[in-house]
């Protein structure tokens, strides 16, 4: 990787009561062009979610902006690096959520679950009166999970309430620990499940990723790889970049075993997405791959 080039990519979020959220994007944003970072910034009145990148300076920049507000103050983040820029514009952009669950009296400034850290995770998930749930959407799922998780096979968070009520019960259910890849999902979830009446819910605090950071492979419940929305596309233990790449047709993660199959096609299908590829987007995704190969040629 050239070092000279390299990006610093921070994420970052922050359940904090914002009444004031759509005051501060104006400034936020002409903060952010001004440093020359990229990515894009939720500001909801529940808080702040924000994935940006930069160089070095430019990135510690706009963290110590950040952190000169009072709400912000004590906000964490976490970095990787990119060889190229990932982002191609910077939006800051207003929401009635910084993530979308789409049930907007959840509130995790009110009420959240109990964070466990990642030393701590495997004693809990280890119980067998403990009910273990992944939050993430079924694709993430399938690259990598924690053992004894429940995978609500879900296509986005949004679905998340439904599985909930469909699948589970808090007489039943007594002990609920949740994670996802940063924390956020599950932190919201737990609020969730609590205004839904199950009062033991754990939640991984700083998520998959703080995991794999911290805890050795030997050590490790963690089985697989885990899915991240950046170029490295998955990472495993020690945040090392993993095996997986995306299908340019409908954006799966593929294994190697997937690449194998007479399913994929470079460019065109994978196995999960070939059996619904019609003659009509078959002609359309030819199209899509030469356009992208041509530019490639020419770009580099």
């Amino acid at each position: 990787m050239n070092q000279e080039n390299t990006q610093i990519v921070a994420a970052f979020y922050k359940f904090v009561s914002l009444p004031d959220f759509s005051e501060m994007q104006a400034p936020l944003l002409s903060y952010c062009l001004a440093q020359g970072i990229k990515g894009t910034i939720l500001l909801a009145k529940e808080g702040i979610n924000g994935t940006i990148a930069g160089s070095r300076p430019a990135i510690d920049s706009v963290l110590s902006h950040l952190r000169s507000y009072p709400r912000f103050t004590d906000l964490e983040h976490k970095e990787s690096t990119a060889e190229n820029p990932p982002f191609e514009r910077m939006k800051v952009r207003l929401k009635k959520e910084i993530v979308t669950l789409g049930v907007p009296e959840v509130d995790p400034n009110q009420q959240v679950g109990i964070y466990v850290t990642p030393q701590e995770w495997n004693d809990l998930i280890a119980d067998p009166d403990v009910t273990v749930i992944d939050t993430r959407n079924d694709y993430e799922v399938h690259i990598g999970t924690f053992k004894r998780a429940q995978n609500p096979q879900t296509d986005s968070f949004g679905e998340f309430p439904e599985y909930v009520s469909q699948n589970l019960d808090p007489h039943q259910h007594k002990k609920v620990a949740m994670f996802c890849t940063g924390g956020i999902r599950c932190e919201k979830a737990s609020a969730f499940m609590l205004s839904q009446g199950f009062t033991e819910v754990y939640h991984l605090k700083g998520g998959i990723l703080k995991y794999l950071a911290e805890i050795p492979p030997e050590q490790s419940l963690w089985e697989g790889e885990c899915f991240v929305f950046d170029e490295r596309i998955a990472v495993g233990h020690g945040l090392e970049t993993g095996n997986h790449q995306l299908c340019f047709c409908c954006g799966h993660p593929l294994a190697e075993e997937d690449k194998a199959s007479p399913k994929y096609e470079l460019g065109m299908s994978c196995p999960y997405c070939f059996d619904h590829l019609t003659p009509e987007k078959r002609v359309r995704q030819q199209e899509k791959w030469r356009q992208y190969q041509l530019q490639k040629q020419r770009f580099g």
